[in-house]
């Protein structure tokens, strides 16, 4: 950066500043409007009841200093043509980025009724938090957003994901001082220590404190300036402090500190081994907002936290001080005769897509390119006889990952816990290293400052990098323990309402989809024990709408390649995929797997004694790659023992295929569902997750009280693998007793099976408590055993 450009970004002169003062006052009028006015937006007859809004619904005080900040960006963008986004960490400051976009221009080209006119202004109002309008925080409706901001504690989260594989991408994020009392907050200032500047953006966090929240003063807003700044430059940080409430002395001040910190990035990018810079902005709650209300001062205090003055329909002297506060913003200088922003507002907004309401960075499906994909099926594992050997499936995935990295360098990543190895993904790690910025000592592996694959010992970095990098166009997958993905849940949560929402919106383009792989699942983390066996994040994803959830549950390698093509090929949706890592028997070849993965649910014949001439007896089902081998083995098991006793054995790889199809547009027909599982027989289902999940699925078929569902019932502990399936009652044993015991015709020998069921159940329970391991029966079965 020039000289000369550094002293015009530090040193504002008159024009500038005359552009930044009307732009900011503009946009703190168009804040308050949307809070209080339905009627009379631009005052031009005196303010009166009618005019309020039935419910005054929003958040005034983080909104002046979230819009005097995006001011100064904008001016900067203007003078350097940076490509910036705006990342909004507190809560509910929406109504001030609607206001910049509002200002900018872009609002009424992605919503051309709410014009640039009186009329479109009181469109603009009466919307905000209203029925048929709007959500108060930046939600998917603002256009530049792709941070939520409603759920506090991901705003670096996902700016440092927005920016890496992005070199030309500056992420604001703002953080608020109450959101950084948060776990996950706390946790990813350290996403400095992941980010190359040669290969990535730059995050540029504004730590904007103003010593409040709802109710209270906060943490760091109290703490010893020293001492903030201590701990930020532990975390490594250049910290840029600017104070103070005094105009045009702020203006001054934040253009001074917006410059150094943008000289600073630069110095980074080219090489430079000094800290990224962050800002600490102290500046008062409610920042020209009422000082005192009724005797009671609120500007700077945890009283203007949310609507300042709440009588106003009813108290004529809160409405003469709205009516005051309103007008001390002088909006017949700021707007024309017919409603628009005058051109010393317009003339303050970058050109084009460097507005960061019109960032294509924003809109990240505008600027995705696919994936340079492999046939999958080059990875295959050659299947001679169902169910005869065994392979760690995802390491095949881990081979395709390793070529997706070197076929598209720039666009995918891997995101794990520190558990890439563990999770058999290692193949990765020919293609890249892990991605550090830290130092290295004799002895590290694949890891440094090159590298691309994500590790840090926090799902919600790894979750949230991954978000902001599909919401800007890039495509990746978060790998982690089964049980520990509730950790994030509700991050998963939250990305799914925001591509429910997108959905409805037309200029919304289709981005990446979150692709989630669990593994180290409930039924084979028998070492680490109870608390690492949980599949709650099934049942969290199967509550969102069709339009976005999908659950699949690979039993095997083929067909885990098979559903991650298709994952990583798809969009906007989250794609929650469960498989183990362990050794485990291998089923289908790679073109019966893709059969199998496009219906979603099959019937394996070699499985079962099912002829297909009649109804069978029973119907075994299985969803899950351990419940389905115990469906297999129960299948064995009745064939041998129950000769003409028919059994059908269907295998479910897609779980969305049970709803019906009214209710998600993966549900299969009536015919289908029929051939599957007839409409009269009972089906003794084993299913992976939580029993409950499959009642839920089946609502609505034929007679759904006829299925039994097996699953997951919160039993566990530091125990052998088939004694997970006991104690949950899914092994294969439980599973041939719910066949005899469901069954409307029995053959002669089914008492006597029965009783060697449970004698086998007693047996084992024996065994492994004298030798530390499963019966050689269960611990070595296949097939062809």
């Amino acid at each position: 950066m020039s000289l000369d450009l550094a002293r015009t970004l530090a040193e504002p002169d008159q024009a500038d500043l005359d552009r930044l003062d009307a732009w900011w006052r503009a946009a703190n009028y168009l804040t308050i409007g949307q809070i209080y006015l339905q009627a009379n937006p631009l005052l031009r007859e005196p303010l009166a009841a009618e005019h309020i809004k039935p419910r005054l619904l929003g958040h005034w005080g983080t909104s002046p200093g979230l819009s005097f900040i995006y001011a100064h960006v904008s001016r900067l963008i203007r003078h350097t043509g940076q490509q910036a986004i705006y990342l909004a960490g507190p809560g509910h400051g929406g109504p001030a980025l609607v206001a910049a976009g509002y200002l900018e221009g872009t609002y009424t080209e992605v919503y051309p009724k709410v014009t640039q006119n009186e009329e479109g202004m009181n469109r603009l109002f009466r919307q905000f938090s209203s029925p048929g309008g709007i959500p108060s925080h930046v939600s998917v409706t603002t256009p530049g957003s792709i941070h939520e901001g409603g759920e506090l504690g991901y705003v670096l989260v996902h700016a440092f994901g927005s920016v890496m594989d992005n070199p030309d991408l500056l992420t604001i994020a703002v953080v608020g001082d109450g959101e950084a009392e948060t776990g996950p907050l706390e946790g990813s200032w350290k996403g400095i220590s992941f980010l190359n500047p040669a290969r990535d953006g730059a995050v540029l966090p504004i730590l904007h404190l103003n010593d409040a929240k709802i109710s209270g003063p906060t943490v760091l807003g109290r703490k010893d300036p020293a001492l903030v700044r201590a701990i930020f430059q532990g975390h490594g940080y250049h910290v840029i402090e600017v104070e103070g409430h005094d105009l045009p002395g702020m203006h001054h001040r934040f253009a001074a500190a917006l410059a150094d910190a943008y000289q600073r990035i630069q110095n980074k990018k080219a090489g430079s081994d000094e800290p990224w810079p962050m800002i600490v902005l102290r500046s008062p709650k409610g920042w020209t907002g009422p000082h005192e209300v009724d005797g009671v001062v609120v500007e700077g205090t945890w009283r203007a936290h949310q609507v300042p003055l709440s009588g106003v329909r009813d108290n004529p002297a809160h409405l003469r001080m709205l009516e005051e506060w309103l007008r001390s913003y002088r909006p017949a200088e700021l707007f024309d005769p017919a409603g628009a922003p005058i051109s010393l507002i317009r003339e303050q907004a970058p050109a084009g897509e460097l507005r960061m309401s019109a960032s294509p960075h924003a809109n990240g499906g505008l600027i995705t390119r696919d994936l340079d994909m492999p046939d999958f099926r080059s990875y295959q594992i050659e299947v001679k006889s169902p169910g005869a050997e065994r392979a760690e499936s995802t390491r095949k995935l881990g081979e395709l990952m390793r070529d997706i990295y070197r076929s598209s360098p720039d666009r995918f990543r891997l995101f794990c816990p520190d558990e890439t190895n563990s999770n058999r993904l290692g193949a990765v790690f020919e293609a890249s290293d892990r991605a550090f910025m830290e130092h290295l000592v004799p002895g590290d592996v694949s890891i440094g400052p090159d590298g691309r694959v994500m590790e840090v010992l926090s799902e919600h970095n790894c979750h949230g990098w991954l978000e902001g990098y599909t919401l800007t166009g890039r495509h990746g997958m978060f790998a982690t323990y089964e049980a520990f993905a509730m950790v994030s849940a509700s991050q998963t949560v939250q990305h799914g309402k925001w591509l429910q929402e997108a959905d409805h919106l037309s200029w919304r383009a289709k981005v990446p989809s979150l692709n989630i792989l669990l593994t180290s699942t409930a039924w084979r983390n028998d070492h680490n024990g109870f608390s690492h066996q949980g599949p709650g994040l099934i049942q969290v994803v199967l509550n969102q709408r069709g339009t976005v959830a999908r659950v699949y549950l690979p039993p095997d390698a083929n067909c885990l390649l098979s559903v991650a093509d298709h994952c990583l090929r798809s969009r906007s949706y989250v794609n929650l995929i469960v498989q183990d890592k362990q050794p485990q028997l291998q089923y289908l070849t790679i073109d019966e797997a893709i059969e199998h993965c496009t219906r979603g649910a099959s019937v394996w014949e070699w499985a079962g004694t099912d002829d297909g001439g009649t109804d069978p007896d029973i119907v075994l089902a299985g969803a899950g790659d351990i419940v389905t081998m115990e469906t297999v083995a129960a299948a064995q098991i009745l064939r041998e023992r129950l000769p003409g006793f028919r059994v059908r054995v269907v295998n479910v790889v897609d779980l969305m295929t049970l709803i019906r199809p009214k209710d998600h547009p993966h549900g299969m027909g009536d015919t289908l569902f029929t051939e599957l599982f007839t409409d009269t027989v009972d089906v003794v289902f084993a299913f992976h997750g939580y029993p409950g999940a499959i009642h839920q699925l089946v609502h609505g078929r034929p007679d759904a009280d006829r299925f039994r569902v097996r699953g997951f019932i919160e039993q566990g502990t530091t125990t052998t693998p088939f004694d997970m399936t006991v104690r949950n009652k899914a092994s294969r044993y439980h599973l041939v007793m719910d066949a005899i015991n469901n069954a409307k015709r029995l053959p002669r020998g089914a008492a006597e099976l029965k009783a060697w069921c449970e004698s086998q159940l007693a047996r084992h329970e024996t065994y492994v408590v004298e030798h530390l391991e499963d019966m050689p029966e269960v611990r070595d079965w296949s097939l062809s055993s």
